[in-house]
């Protein structure tokens, strides 16, 4: 158990990291582009482009990426058949580049027609901008069709590190494009800066790949077990895949009926939303995929539980704090990383709605990615794919009542509740297919995650309201944000290390902090 947790902390110590980097200059990159386009139409056509480019990766390479390449893969390598190993990374290589150039010449030609469709909402000229900053943003379906197989192979072989700067260089590629093209050529430099960006997302992980010692070869061997195994289990996979892209067409196509830059608001809102989860629920899943695999291959299912009671309840300690902390920071967090230039109140006020409903379902989209890849490392494909189809079908439905309600807020709302669903469901199943793997401590651990989360909340919440009348130096809002953050985080570690958390000391001892 030491060894895998170990093996597992190491990887979401180098991935928690590079994703801070990321999404650091994620923000920068957003706060950048709010200043220039606020939350108005331009904006709300260049976040529609990213739709079908999305759609191509996601239910393409994504299906292959995250559910197949890597068990698959990381058997042959766990069984020293390393030639076969090589020889079917090659193959996925060669024929998802492949599909992704076909798939994006016919979504390049034919976006005159699609792209109208998931945009009803917008005037005829955004929808025809839309139209052409998708055409612009093709390419990076296929530069992140190749590059996602290449981080793929990296991961099952336990380096994170490049795959981990890939982002980071995707961002600088886009902060690129609003820098030095926005003037120029508007809202069409963001979509030159995403194209340039998903080059640069492959050729910094090329230098790794050649040192992990890949044997690459230009075949395309569709009889070879291992890719008849990939195909087996990406099917499934794409169908789910399918299914989460259907949705979010879906919630698009619904926001651009609404208030003009509602989509712009719910775009920003969960990108804010995705930072905590991006930093543990992410990093922790994938870090512990390549792990879960290799333990499934040499069918240690003891320590696959334990392995995966480890990442959940790391994943659940981190993500209740920051859920609670998001929800009450909201208005000036979203204040002070976007409102300048065209973003004005009216956007802060849009976008911190739709963050606080994002932010009620963090918890279960944290236990949704871990669980979803403990299928996934199992070879089960089909479990989350036809839990994901129910999913989206019910997320359609609540939408269609809560937006009567709560405009763009609904949306966001609609999404948590049924991720809350899509965990539960998850979980139930997921037992049965492993046994019990929830510890008989998990009451107690929930119990005392929280009381520390409560105190948490109420000293954020007082810290807060006493802010604006403090003499301070500094912009109020930063003031909240910072101080709340700080004096949550002093809290919550503070009362779980008073209550003998379980979780806070793994922490402590895999950061090197505490013995024993």
């Amino acid at each position: 158990m030491k060894l895998n947790l170990g093996k597992v902390a190491s990887a979401t110590i180098i991935l928690m990291a590079a994703f801070v980097a990321s999404r650091l200059l994620g923000l920068a990159r957003d706060m950048i582009i709010g200043g220039l386009f606020g939350t108005g139409p331009e904006l709300d056509a260049y976040f529609a482009a990213f739709r079908l480019p999305d759609l191509i990766f996601q239910v393409i390479v994504g299906a292959v990426l995250g559910s197949a390449l890597i068990p698959v893969f990381s058997r042959y390598m766990a069984k020293g058949e390393d030639e076969d190993g090589w020889h079917v990374a090659s193959s996925c290589l060669n024929l998802l580049t492949l599909a992704c150039v076909v798939m994006a010449i016919i979504c390049f030609a034919l976006a005159p027609w699609l792209v109208p469709l998931m945009t009803v909402g917008l005037q005829e000229n955004y929808q025809a901008l839309a139209v052409e900053l998708t055409r612009i943003m093709l390419i990076s379906a296929v530069f992140f069709g190749m590059g996602g197989v290449v981080m793929s192979i990296l991961n099952a072989r336990q380096h994170f590190l490049a795959t981990a700067v890939a982002p980071v260089v995707y961002n600088l590629g886009i902060i690129g494009g609003a820098v030095f093209l926005s003037g120029s050529l508007g809202v069409r430099g963001l979509a030159v800066g995403v194209a340039a960006g998903s080059s640069l997302y492959l050729v910094v992980q090329i230098p790794a790949l050649i040192r992990q010692g890949m044997h690459y070869r230009l075949v395309a061997s569709l009889r070879h077990p291992g890719v008849r195994e990939i195909a087996r289990l990406m099917v499934p996979r794409t169908i789910g895949a399918g299914a989460t892209q259907l949705n979010f067409a879906v919630a698009l196509l619904i926001a651009s009926t609404l208030a003009q830059g509602s989509i712009s608001a719910l775009n920003y809102a969960w990108l804010v939303a995705m930072m905590p989860i991006s930093f543990f629920g992410v990093a922790i899943s994938s870090a512990a995929f390549p792990t879960l695999a290799e333990l499934a291959a040499l069918e240690r299912l003891n320590e696959l539980r334990r392995t995966l009671l480890g990442s959940l309840r790391i994943v659940i300690f981190l993500s209740v704090p920051a859920s609670l902390g998001l929800i009450i920071l909201r208005e000036p967090l979203v204040s002070l990383l976007f409102q300048r230039g065209k973003f004005d109140g009216a956007s802060v006020a849009a976008t911190s709605s739709a963050l606080a409903f994002y932010a009620a379902g963090l918890i279960a989209f944290g236990v949704v990615e871990v669980l979803t890849r403990t299928f996934y490392s199992l070879h089960d494909t089909r479990t989350p794919a036809g839990i994901a189809a129910g999913i989206m079908l019910l997320n359609i439905g609540l939408s269609l009542v809560l937006v009567k309600f709560l405009q763009h807020g609904g949306l966001a709302l609609s999404m948590s509740v049924t991720t809350v669903i899509e965990a539960i469901a998850l979980s139930i199943l997921l037992h049965r297919r492993l046994g019990d793997f929830w510890s008989r401590e998990l009451p107690s651990s929930a119990a005392k995650i929280g009381v520390a989360s409560l105190a948490m909340a109420i000293g954020v919440a007082a810290f807060e309201n006493l802010a604006p009348s403090l003499p301070i130096l500094f912009d109020v809002r930063l003031v909240e944000v910072a101080g709340g953050i700080a004096i949550g985080t002093l809290i919550y570690v503070g009362v779980s290390y008073a209550l003998r958390s379980a979780e806070i000391r793994l922490i402590l001892r895999q950061a090197g902090l505490q013995r024993g």
